[in-house]
């Protein structure tokens, strides 16, 4: 009886961990990965180690692409094209451009602007932590997550508390790569879409 009990505490445990992980997972498929407010699921907690904030990231032996040293780069003719005229990595807003822990950040914004801009850092970020970030922005901060394009999608938008504009923070993960990007005002239609097109093909 001792040896039958062992063996169904041992299944219910294996059935219980298995729960975990599923809910872990978000939902495959969603909705168009630039296309904020029609995704289809967010992340639940997970049982990953806690992040350390303000941890500086390094360079993933696993990560399947390199982080480009060049903001123009990263970006397609469509993108560039909103944001003509839009100033790129302005001292104003050092530090810009690649960093010395491999990381990219890229400012569109002007300096004399109250308002509207944007800031994207793309830097190495593992699993467990990843999980962690992503879980707290949708359980804590009311972030809508979904999976797009072999990666997890999380993005909120909110009013600016002193101008009549738009704010906004869209993250995008995929294979020990975090692309983050914080707006105001400037959107432009595919920029997320056109990032992970050119780290990923």
């Amino acid at each position: 009886m001792a040896l039958r009990a062992s063996r169904l505490a041992a299944a219910a445990a294996s059935v219980l961990v298995a729960a975990l992980l599923s809910a872990c997972a978000p939902d495959p498929g969603g909705a168009d990965p630039d296309d904020t407010g029609r995704a289809s699921s967010s992340p639940t907690s997970s049982a990953s180690g806690t992040a350390s904030p303000g941890a500086t990231p390094t360079p993933s032996a696993t990560a399947s692409a390199d982080i480009p040293d060049d903001c123009l780069a990263i970006v397609d003719d469509d993108v560039l094209s909103q944001l003509d005229g839009i100033p790129l990595n302005a001292a104003a807003f050092a530090p810009t451009g690649p960093q010395s822990d491999g990381s990219l950040i890229c400012v569109w914004r002007d300096p004399a602007a109250d308002t509207t801009g944007l800031i994207t850092t793309i830097s190495y970020l593992s699993r467990g932590p990843e999980l962690d970030m992503l879980n707290q922005l949708a359980d804590e901060e009311g972030f809508t997550c979904y999976t797009p394009d072999g990666g997890t999608r999380c993005e909120k938008t909110w009013q600016n508390e002193t101008y009549p504009v738009t704010d906004g923070r869209t993250l995008f993960w995929r294979d020990d790569i975090l692309v983050d990007t914080r707006f105001s005002n400037l959107a432009p239609t595919g920029y997320t879409a056109s990032i992970v097109e050119s780290l990923f093909g």
